[in-house]
């Protein structure tokens, strides 16, 4: 049961950390230089970080002497939360109705390249 509480704590603080990521681009995109673009950056972005963070987690939660629970906060909560494959989704698929299918078709590859490259990183660097 304690290990609910800290998936629960930690996928609230990710859900929030994704939301201001969102917000933070809402608030560059007054700037005109990022007003015209239609890639969804925000969700590449969180979801690209959250694949390096659920590696480095998982690489160095034994050397960092974490918990179970913390492990779980961390990894299931955390990344989780902050990561998301429904917004995704249907971002992809916002894209397609609207016609930018070179658009759609670079968000996926970026999506899954990158994503694969920031999960392996932790393991690469020393």
């Amino acid at each position: 049961m304690k290990e609910l509480l800290f998936i629960f704590i930690g996928g609230g603080a990710g859900s929030v950390m994704r939301f201001m990521a969102s917000m933070l681009w809402q608030h560059m995109s007054l700037n005109p230089r990022f007003q015209d673009t239609v890639m969804p950056w925000p969700t590449l972005f969180v979801n690209v970080l959250g694949c390096f963070l659920i590696s480095l987690f998982y690489k160095h939660s034994e050397a960092w002497g974490l918990t179970i629970e913390m492990r779980l906060l961390l990894t299931t909560g955390l990344c989780g939360g902050f990561t998301t494959f429904s917004t995704f989704s249907y971002e992809g698929l916002t894209l397609l109705r609207e016609g930018y299918i070179a658009t759609y078709l670079m968000y996926i590859a970026l999506s899954i390249v990158l994503g694969l490259l920031a999960a392996v990183l932790p393991f690469v660097i020393k």
